[in-house]
């Protein structure tokens, strides 16, 4: 690549600095950086990506496209493309592309789909998995392949506690998004008899574990689904019968919404709050009118956390970012600073992502050893006239 492109690069990544970790360094501005008036590294691309060809580069994309959890997935997918469409749009002579692999959230089916993956030498970033259940599935793969990995999505706690190198998470944790929760529901909802139901997925189960933890000092009624099954009536009843004024739903939107429909039919009336994993439209039209008043919360920021990124999303798609449609932007921008860094094999895409400390439109990005994002915000959204109204940080 000729050094006269490296400026259309730069502009590609939308102000993320391409930070470069220098080993050995005593020096507090990163190798491949300059320090301005403000002290603040920039980025110094001069020759940085000279001689770099980026014919046949591609980031990975693994997660439900279709099925009950398909909506979820396509936020992700339709956030990274807008990200490498502007990156295209920048340098028509370094095109990167997407492939895009539907696992419908399924451990199973994302399997073999992550060998495929791994084997395309091609494909030097993968954004997912989407769920968690298929990282931990699907990760052994990626990292015997050294293919670096940056969910947008997938929460459990423990997949950071495998060693994997390979892997990094844009969000926060089910641990730092159950603490959240169980605020709301003690300090805004202000519960006294809580009723905590989970679908036995390692999301599911994990964050309900977490927000079990952190109510026990209340009065709790515990049930568990097969978000298979065509009723949930023995979850149903355990609330009915237990008497609960509030309810927390631990797994994905599509459940969600059948499972509070089921409730409201049999007369509870309890206030519903469910995580990330409901926080989509596609909740609202599974329940219908029953979904107002419903609380959902996420570590993910709201659809209007950036307004440029709001404005391409909607030209784009003709609608609002959806849940993840924010963090998978980050992903790829993380993906793409690389590739204009000239990082274009895994082994150097991985090292670039380790170090990476710079600002994104979700938070400010830098991962610790273990692949862990810094920061723990919590946001809540409240279901108000058919319509998802955020509310900010839970108080």
């Amino acid at each position: 690549m000729q050094k006269s492109k490296l400026g259309r690069l730069a502009a590609a990544t939308l102000g993320m600095a391409l930070v470069i970790a220098s080993c050995g360094s005593d020096t507090k501005t990163p190798a491949g950086t300059t320090a301005d008036s403000t002290g603040v590294s920039t980025a110094d691309t001069t020759g940085a990506a000279a001689g770099v060809t980026c014919d046949g580069i591609t980031i990975g994309y693994l997660g439900a496209l279709s099925g009950d959890n398909g909506a979820l997935g396509q936020n992700m997918v339709n956030g990274a493309q807008i990200a490498i469409d502007d990156f295209n749009a920048a340098n028509p002579d370094c095109k990167v592309s997407l492939d895009k692999q539907d696992s419908q959230g399924d451990p199973a089916q994302a399997t073999p789909l992550a060998t495929t993956l791994a084997n395309n030498a091609s494909i030097i970033a993968l954004i997912g998995p989407g769920f968690s259940g298929e990282s931990k599935a699907t990760m052994p793969t990626f990292e015997t392949a050294g293919l670096p990995v940056i969910s947008p999505s997938a929460t459990n706690a423990k997949l950071t506690t495998n060693g994997w190198k390979m892997f990094h998470r844009i969000l926060a944790n089910d641990d730092k998004q159950a603490p959240g929760v169980v605020q709301l529901i003690k300090g805004t909802i202000k519960a006294t008899k809580v009723g905590v139901i989970d679908d036995a997925s390692d999301y599911g189960k994990g964050l309900a574990d977490s927000v079990r933890t952190g109510l026990a000092e209340l009065d709790i009624a515990n049930a568990t689904i097969d978000p298979k099954a065509a009723d949930y009536s023995a979850a149903v009843t355990a609330m009915k019968d237990a008497g609960v004024d509030t309810i927390f739903y631990s797994g994905y939107y599509a459940e969600a919404a059948k499972m509070l429909t089921q409730l409201r039919d049999a007369g509870v009336t309890a206030t519903f709050v469910s995580g990330d994993g409901s926080l989509d439209p596609a909740f609202i039209t599974g329940a219908g009118a029953v979904a107002d008043g419903a609380y959902l919360t996420a570590t993910g920021a709201p659809p209007d956390v950036n307004a440029d990124f709001a404005a391409k999303f909607n030209t784009a798609y003709g609608t609002v970012p959806g849940l993840y449609s924010p963090e998978s932007y980050d992903c790829a921008q993380v993906i793409l600073a690389a590739i204009a860094a000239g990082k274009v094999t895994r082994a150097d895409m991985a090292a670039f992502i380790d170090a990476f400390d710079a600002p994104g439109i979700t938070k400010p990005i830098k991962f610790d050893a273990t692949g862990e994002p810094e920061g723990s915000a919590v946001f809540y959204t409240v279901v108000e006239a058919g319509k998802l109204v955020s509310k900010g940080l839970i108080p």
